[in-house]
């Protein structure tokens, strides 16, 4: 018996960033962006034809980290009233950050007893959300879970409530353009993890799998061509239409054993978040040869029925990317290898993964990855 349920609307191509203000359909709202001067620009434009914001958040960092997310929670408690809508408009980072404001209204302090106990006294009243997405990665648009951190307690948070499903995300793939080759990569590389990740899973089903499979052999295909020519509006919707079908892969999943292993490694070396939870992957893959059934198929499907092989052409994929498989091409001692390993078979994530600890242990040796 399985179930797959995804209540997020979809509205997906070319120009349909135009549509934003009449979804937003005269509702007040909050927009939750970036600094930079493009997305000054373009809330410039939504202005335009939406009105101004009631709100507008845009020091926004990657790897949202609770202090700053306390500090701006309480804007919205300043406001006479609270906004009936929040617009996220960039990367995963922004849709996060709009998730925990949405939860929040204004006190943080809810939040955080949230993610301490992983109790909720009553339903929490969130702010409905409108997803715009300007990069392929992370998949948040469609999920209803957002990643915390806490460089003082160097700790890493998932906000989980299904209450933050966003109301619609809005994917334009030229919103992608311009975006630089590092960002291209280690986003695209976030979405093949979760892909994969949501196959060899416990809570896998054959619709995420469906949906997996597509997202896995787009990235697999495509990303190496997008690479090498940015400016492809046909690639980089494809790499879009990917991620949101990664999204809607592990949206029912979540994540599994490479996502717990990057996380010390994103806090603990500074690894990107797409790179530390890609990078172990062909260990993994072939860590999880013979666990059957439509994973096992699903697998196949995308690197073909010799997954051996397929672990081969994984390694051989990332390192046409310029990412390395050992834990020394990224300066961690292979030394800490245990200890990490060790931790993320204990974590939720890793309690996810249908694998064994032994034999991802033995993978990673005949791989070389430590």
């Amino acid at each position: 018996m399985w179930s797959y349920k995804n209540p997020v609307q979809i509205i997906f191509g070319k120009g349909a960033f135009a549509s934003l203000s009449e979804l937003i359909a005269g509702r007040s709202y909050a927009l939750i962006t970036y600094p930079d001067k493009s997305f000054a620009e373009i809330a410039a434009e939504l202005s335009a034809k939406a009105g101004d914001a009631l709100l507008t958040i845009n020091d926004v960092v990657p790897n949202p980290d609770t202090s700053l997310l306390n500090e701006q929670s309480a804007r919205f408690k300043q406001l006479v009233k609270k906004p009936e809508v929040i617009v996220a408009l960039g990367g995963g980072s922004v849709i996060d950050s709009a998730k925990v404001f949405a939860a929040a209204s204004g006190d943080f302090n809810k939040v955080l007893n949230l993610l301490q106990t992983g109790h909720c006294d009553d339903t929490p009243e969130t702010i409905p959300i409108i997803a715009v997405p300007t990069t392929a990665g992370t998949g948040s648009e469609v999920t209803c879970w957002a990643t915390l951190w806490s460089s003082e307690t160097q700790q890493k948070f998932s906000l989980a409530l299904k209450e933050l499903y966003p109301e619609i995300a809005l994917i334009d793939p030229a919103l992608t353009l311009q975006k630089p080759g590092d960002l291209t990569l280690v986003t695209a590389l976030d979405s093949l993890s979760h892909s994969l990740e949501s196959i060899w899973n416990i809570n896998a089903n054959p619709v995420s799998a469906r949906f997996a499979v597509a997202a896995a052999k787009s990235i697999l295909r495509d990303l190496p061509k997008l690479l090498t020519n940015l400016d492809d509006l046909e690639l980089r919707t494809n790499i879009a239409e990917a991620s949101l079908n990664a999204g809607l892969a592990f949206s029912n999943t979540k994540t599994a054993i490479a996502h717990n292993m990057s996380y010390p490694l994103t806090l603990g070396w500074g690894i990107k978040h797409g790179i530390a939870c890609s990078f172990t992957l062909p260990s993994v893959l072939q860590s999880v040869i013979g666990i059957g059934g439509f994973r096992e198929n699903s697998l196949k499907q995308i690197f073909g029925n010799d997954l051996a092989k397929g672990a081969d052409d994984l390694t051989s994929f990332l390192k046409s990317v310029g990412v390395g498989h050992r834990f020394a091409d990224h300066q961690i001692s292979p030394s800490s290898f245990q200890d990490i390993i060790n931790e993320a078979f204990k974590g939720d994530r890793g309690k996810n993964f249908v694998g064994l600890e032994g034999k991802l242990k033995e993978a990673a040796r005949q791989r070389g990855m430590v």
